[in-house]
């Protein structure tokens, strides 16, 4: 899962990224509001962290630009200040969920699941197609009742792919959503990961769930939806 976290503390950027990092989460980082808008509107986020007070552009503006434009990520505001009214200003601009400085990281965590469950057709945020079922609050993956063993960027992937079910992955869209933007990126990159991820999920089963759009890149088919 990609975030986005616009937070002009370096050293609270810094360490909110490695926490979430650790976790498996991709994360995008921006220390204005400006830049930070900016991404938002280029990236398809799951989620955005979004500090209130920011320079050249404060958070509330950036929060409801983004809904002007339609943009309906889930998106987490941070704040110094615990003032019934500051948290009514927040809300009111367009964001999902609040939290006052300073906090745990277990607890942002726990507010970043919750916002991304959502959007999801179960509220236990299990993603599912056919008899495969991935849990991104537990990092765990089963097909047929069967537990699967995915490294991190193979499990980011795969999440990719069932948030988007039976729609058309470009390769490029995957190199975006799964890998940072710095690191080096080879061509078949996606490719590999694909072949990987078919090993695993779909040459033990009769359906095969992962289809090659030749030429374009890849679709994960949901035959129940």
């Amino acid at each position: 899962m990609r975030l986005l976290i616009v937070e002009d503390n370096q050293r609270l950027q810094n360490s909110i990224k490695l926490s979430l990092e650790e976790s498996g989460y991709i994360c995008d980082a921006a220390g204005d509001g400006v830049e930070g808008q900016e991404l938002a509107e280029l990236t398809p986020y799951d989620a955005i962290i979004l500090d209130i007070m920011l320079p050249k552009r404060d958070g509330l503006e950036v929060c409801r630009n983004l809904r002007l434009q339609h943009k309906r990520t889930p998106i987490l505001l941070l704040t110094a200040r615990d003032a019934v009214e500051d948290r009514v200003k927040g809300l009111d601009s367009g964001a999902d969920d609040y939290l006052v400085k300073p906090f745990s990281m277990d607890e942002l965590e726990a507010r970043l699941r919750a916002l991304m469950r959502r959007d999801a057709p179960e509220k236990t945020g299990l993603l599912t197609a056919a008899d495969l079922e991935l849990d991104p609050a537990t990092h765990s993956t089963r097909r047929a009742g069967v537990p699967i063993d995915l490294t991190g960027k193979e499990f980011a992937l795969l999440e990719y792919m069932l948030r988007n079910p039976n729609w058309l992955i470009t390769r490029e869209m995957a190199e975006r959503h799964v890998w940072d933007y710095g690191g080096a990126s080879a061509s078949n990159l996606v490719d590999v990961y694909i072949r990987r991820l078919r090993r695993k999920l779909d040459d033990p089963f009769q359906l095969k769930l992962i289809e090659t759009v030749r030429g374009y890149g890849y679709r994960l088919n949901k035959p129940d939806g």
